[in-house]
């Protein structure tokens, strides 16, 4: 009967077809899914990475658009100055070539005063006690009461000063009128005469009366600008302590007696004929208003500023707006004498990204990130410093070096929109592309899906013949078989099908002779396993006593403690630990008469070969001992010779590290490479002596003379030499961490002065408790040698 003929099951969740659809369906969706999620992952990844490079792009324009606004600010500021230098030093050039003539400075005086007499010509006020020109003139000369005498008339040396000052009438007005705005400029005689002649006409004295009560009965120079005249003298004495190599002195902002308005002003000190003194000065002042055009006009994005910072953080010059972001308050530093200034730090802001903002070279140019509080809000402000060139500062005190610096401050959401833009012009087209995708994965399904189920009820229809068979098999229907006219794997599997079925039924029918031939070729197999067990059994024990007998030859030939014991002058104790039945390293004490050998080695590997090159070693050694062979050079080279031969015939490649100390009359000799030799003074000092330069390995060349060499070590009483192998210095504790020479020095040094038998168990006392419960890896051999 043919499965053929057999109802098709129903299509349910435990049949092929709907497994079959289940992980053909499923591994194309996966195959969908992972080529879909790719393409999105990509999509995204590119549109990340894009919007990264215009980010960058965009950011460093925007940066470098920046600074160099603030460059340029900085520039405009400087050219300012610079202009306002430029007409200080030519006025302070003629008034300084008028010092250095003395005759033409009289002459042109004399010249002036004649023909302008208003110049010189000076009414004493009695209620103010000082003397002034009527109005009328180019200049306003101011005379303070204690420069006049008993008649209310300038002194003599006054009166010249004045006469000889009346140039700047000449030369004043011309630059007021030509280079940058000056609110006025000026001539102030020397501490000892100091007249005050100003362009234009103002009524100087009068404003001073209001503004600074009492001045008239002090030191001018002291009362207004303490200090300045002080550095100034020091300059004539050493040029190079000018704070900055310039003349020209700026004061910090003041309100100005005559103006009312907050001004700068711009020094240059005259100096004698001889260059010993000061003769006076040249000045001009600016208001604060022309710094704060400068500043002011800075226009970044919409609401972006600048300002103008003195180093302290004092800032000069802002915009309302400006002042109020960043978070300003505004003083006047009002003393009990002098100029009064302007006092609005940033240390002082309420903003505290501000406060804290750095102001030194290192960050000149460097674009900061801050937050500042606007109406709550934190939002994000991007600051650039630049520094402007130094010049002489003073303000109250010594004059010293002063860097200004522009700021500029712009909200990163303006500076940034053209960032902003792109980067949501990235991400909708993005958005745009992940949904095109995504709807192209979901119609791919679809497809995939419908082609799956047609597809498998045709493939399916073999298996469920097969399925069919296999079931009438179970019921014991040997007789079954199936026709598949498919020429695939599923008609192939139906062939095998029916071979399968006449094997089943051949074997049924003969199953009770072929399990008595498959038992009695177990039998066999069982004896020849049992046989083989025996053998391995005799094996082992054989094995077991050599190397029980080998280690026993071993440690036979070890010094016994009483031969330690009959050494005169030392105290000799040992320790070995092979880390098998039989180790590979190597120690003796050998004594011919007052001459005390003592050897210590360490065979490549561990185990029966090199416990037998031990016992070679040993031999050798004790054999060229009694022959009276008393050079440690030649020692060696014969032993090596010896033991390389023995090598050679063994055909091993087994070799080892070798030193000997030699003791007679207190003086010990050491020959040949091992590990470092250990010698602890009496007085508990460590001395660590390397052995790489004295020897060469045993058993690697035949001959080794020229790597042979001595070295003589001090031994007095109470030292203690300490000869180990490396089993000592490498063995591990559970986190795999070596003992060490440095815990080997720590342990010897601990136990100073101690016997040698106390120091030897306290080092193996120290290293067993760093092993713990590892296994050890290497032999430990270790011998301690104290001279008595």
């Amino acid at each position: 009967m043919k499965a053929d003929n057999e109802p098709a099951p129903r299509f349910g969740l435990r049949s092929f077809r709907a497994k079959f659809v289940l992980v053909v369906g499923g591994a194309v969706l996966f195959d969908l899914l992972l080529s879909g999620g790719l393409a999105l992952w990509n999509v995204q990844k590119l549109s990340r990475d894009a919007t990264s490079e215009v980010g960058e792009g965009l950011t460093t324009a925007n940066q470098e658009y920046i600074r160099s606004y603030a460059e340029s600010t900085a520039l405009s500021v400087d050219l300012l100055l610079d202009r306002v230098h430029g007409d200080v030093k030519a006025l302070a050039g003629v008034l300084q070539a008028q010092i250095d003539d003395p005759t033409r400075q009289q002459q042109v005086g004399a010249t002036l005063s004649h023909e302008a007499p208003g110049s010189v010509k000076l009414v004493y006020d009695a209620q103010g006690d000082w003397a002034q020109n009527l109005p009328g003139a180019p200049s306003v000369v101011s005379v303070w009461g204690y420069l006049l005498g008993a008649d209310h008339t300038p002194l003599p040396g006054v009166q010249q000063e004045i006469e000889d000052s009346t140039v700047i009438d000449l030369v004043a007005p011309t630059l007021m009128a030509s280079g940058s705005s000056k609110l006025q400029m000026y001539y102030i005689g020397p501490k000892e005469r100091p007249i005050f002649r100003t362009v234009p006409y103002t009524n100087q004295a009068q404003t001073f009366d209001k503004l600074y009560p009492g001045h008239n009965k002090a030191e001018f120079w002291e009362f207004f600008f303490p200090g300045i005249y002080g550095s100034w003298q020091q300059w004539t004495r050493d040029p190079a302590s000018r704070p900055v190599p310039d003349d020209i002195t700026q004061t910090a902002p003041y309100t100005d007696a005559i103006t009312g308005k907050l001004i700068v002003s711009f020094f240059h000190p005259l100096w004698t004929h001889d260059r010993t003194g000061i003769a006076g000065t040249a000045g001009a002042d600016i208001t604060l208003d022309q710094l704060a055009e400068v500043v002011e006009r800075v226009k970044i994005a919409e609401t972006g500023f600048g300002f103008l910072t003195m180093s302290t953080g004092n800032v000069v010059a802002i915009n309302p707006s400006g002042q109020a972001i960043i978070g300003l308050t505004s003083s006047s530093d009002a003393g009990t004498q002098g100029v009064t200034g302007l006092e609005r730090s940033l240390r002082g802001s309420t903003q505290p990204a501000i406060a804290s903002l750095p102001l030194d070279q290192n960050n000149d140019g460097v674009i900061q990130h801050i937050m500042l509080d606007n109406k709550g809000e934190r939002v994000p402000y991007i600051v650039v410093l630049k520094r402007l060139k130094p010049t002489n500062l003073w303000s109250s005190g010594p004059i010293k070096s002063e860097t200004m610096s522009v700021g500029i401050v712009v909200p990163e959401r303006e500076i940034y929109a053209s960032l902003f833009a792109a980067q949501e012009s990235i991400s909708r087209a993005t958005n745009r592309i992940l949904l095109f995708q995504i709807a192209a994965i979901v119609v791919s399904l679809l497809i995939v899906f419908a082609a799956v189920l047609g597809i498998s009820k045709r493939i399916t229809a073999g298996l469920r013949a097969l399925a069919g068979a296999a079931q009438r098999l179970q019921s014991k229907d040997y007789s079954v078989r199936v026709s598949i006219p498919t020429r695939d794997e599923v008609g192939a599997a139906g062939i095998a099908f029916n071979r399968m079925a006449e094997q089943i039924s051949f074997h049924t029918e003969n199953l009770e002779q072929l399990v008595d031939e498959r038992t009695r070729e177990l039998g066999d197999a069982n004896q020849e396993i049992s046989a083989l067990n025996e053998k391995l059994r005799d094996e082992n024990v054989r094995l077991g006593a050599e190397l029980a007998v080998a280690r026993q030859i071993q440690m036979m030939v070890l010094p016994k403690q009483f031969e330690l014991e009959a050494i005169p002058g030392l105290e000799i104790a040992a320790y070995m630990r092979p880390a098998d039945e039989v180790g590979g390293d190597y120690y003796d004490v050998l004594q011919n008469g007052s001459r005390v050998k003592i050897g210590i080695g360490d065979v490549t590997g561990h185990g029966l070969e090199s416990g037998v090159l031990m016992l070679m070693v040993q031999s050798v050694a004790r054999a060229l001992q009694e022959a009276n062979e008393l050079d440690p050079h030649q020692f060696l080279v014969r032993l090596n010779r010896a033991i390389y031969k023995n090598i050679e015939r063994t055909n091993t490649d087994k070799h080892l590290s070798l030193a000997f100390l030699d003791f007679e009359d207190g003086r010990v000799t050491l020959s040949g490479q091992h590990e470092d030799v250990l010698v602890v003074r009496a007085d508990g000092d460590v001395e660590r002596i390397d052995t790489l330069d004295l020897g060469l390995p045993v058993g690697l060349e035949t001959d080794i003379s020229q790597f042979i060499d001595t070295r003589d070590i001090v031994f007095g009483s109470g030292d203690v030499i300490v000869l180990h192998t490396d089993g000592v210095t490498e063995a591990e504790d559970e986190d795999r961490r070596l003992f060490g020479f440095d815990r080997l020095c720590r342990s010897v040094q601990k136990r100073h002065g101690r016997s040698a038998e106390e120091i030897k168990t306290g080092i193996i006392e120290d290293l067993m408790a760093h092993i713990g419960i590892q296994k050890i890896h290497d032999d430990i051999t270790l011998v301690i040698i104290r001279h008595t």
